[in-house]
């Protein structure tokens, strides 16, 4: 699988393009957050960080939604969470805030609800086109108060690829984009399974990998360094991914 980054470098003359993650040097690695960095800055400068990802009508939905990533997490806690239809389940929110928070599903569900219809873009190279409903994670992490030296959010995942749990961060200027929802529907459903029951990130303006399934807590944290290996998510951390990955 070709990362975007791997082909941000492509373009921009094909230099280390193909290179394990693992073996770039200090100088690639060096190329490769500067390359980040500049598509961050780009992509909000001409957007504006408020700017919205497209939206559909109800008409444009896709026929067919592909499930991305892990179809079950397979795990005794999860599969009993599966069992009781989530009723136990609790959506943990905690580090740098002066709330901690432990949510049920049902308090999710009351919270005023933001439903839209947008297209997921894979890295893969498939989209499509569904609508989510959910709160607006900001209004959960004002719930929660954030500390002031908060910088991003965390969200620690049910599932595990390669025996590495998954994880996703975003900053703050997404986490309070007002299409960034913890999505509980898809297509006027509860989530399936496969698509990231009980709760799932939604960050319409990035590609799919970091619409993170299967959340089970939110974490915030001054800086990504000693989360897992610091990348900032666990294709990140395994492939070499972007950590900002704006469309």
């Amino acid at each position: 699988m070709i990362s975007r980054r791997s082909l941000l470098i492509t373009g921009a003359g094909g230099l280390l393009a193909g290179c394990d993650a693992a073996t770039r040097s200090p100088a690639v690695k060096s190329i490769l957050s500067s390359a980040d960095e500049t598509h961050k800055f780009l992509q909000r400068s001409i957007g504006g960080r408020t700017a919205l990802a497209r939206e559909f009508r109800a008409d444009q939905m896709s026929p067919r939604f592909r499930v991305n990533g892990t179809a079950n997490p397979n795990t005794p806690e999860y599969s009993a969470h599966v069992a009781n239809r989530f009723a136990d389940w609790r959506l943990q929110v905690d580090g740098l805030v002066r709330q901690p928070l432990s949510i049920p599903l049902s308090d999710l569900r009351a919270m005023p609800q933001r439903a839209q219809i947008t297209r997921h873009d894979c890295v893969e190279g498939w989209s499509a086109i569904g609508k989510w409903q959910g709160p607006h994670l900001a209004r959960i992490l004002d719930l929660a108060g954030l500390q002031p030296a908060a910088q991003f959010i965390v969200f620690h995942c049910a599932d595990a690829i390669g025996g590495a749990p998954y994880y996703e961060s975003i900053d703050l200027v997404d986490a309070y984009h007002p299409q960034t929802i913890m999505a509980w529907a898809m297509n006027d459903k509860p989530l399936s399974v496969g698509h990231g029951a009980p709760v799932r990130l939604r960050v319409e303006r990035q590609l799919g990998y970091k619409h993170a399934k299967y959340v089970m807590r939110i974490e915030a944290v001054a800086s990504l360094a000693g989360i897992h290996k610091g990348g900032g998510g666990l294709w990140e951390d395994r492939s070499g991914y972007e950590w900002y990955a704006g469309i």
